[in-house]
């Protein structure tokens, strides 16, 4: 199941005890920061959580699942997200 956006306001609502516009403002201002940074080809760095930057991928040649027929992907950016080693261990239980 994903977290959504208003899991999150909800939770912040929660533990910190403000007002619910206020969390749902704060969520949203976060977000549009890390997309526009992303946008603007820069990474972002968050300490023990993680680092996420863009990459650029070539053109390359596909298949249609459906077809089994051959075509050509155009040249594309993916956002890339790389765990911290704090955050990897607790994901696997470590500490």
């Amino acid at each position: 199941m994903a977290l959504t956006k208003n899991e999150i306001v909800d939770s912040m609502y929660r533990k910190l005890n403000l007002p619910k516009r206020k969390c749902a403002d704060t969520v949203t201002a976060l977000l549009e920061i890390m997309k526009r940074t992303l946008v603007n080809g820069e990474e972002i760095m968050i300490s023990r959580f993680g680092k996420f930057s863009v990459r650029s991928k070539n053109a390359r040649i596909g298949r249609n699942p459906q077809t089994g027929q051959g075509l050509m992907l155009r040249p594309r950016k993916v956002v890339i997200f790389k765990s911290s080693e704090v955050l990897r261990d607790r994901v696997n239980g470590r500490r």
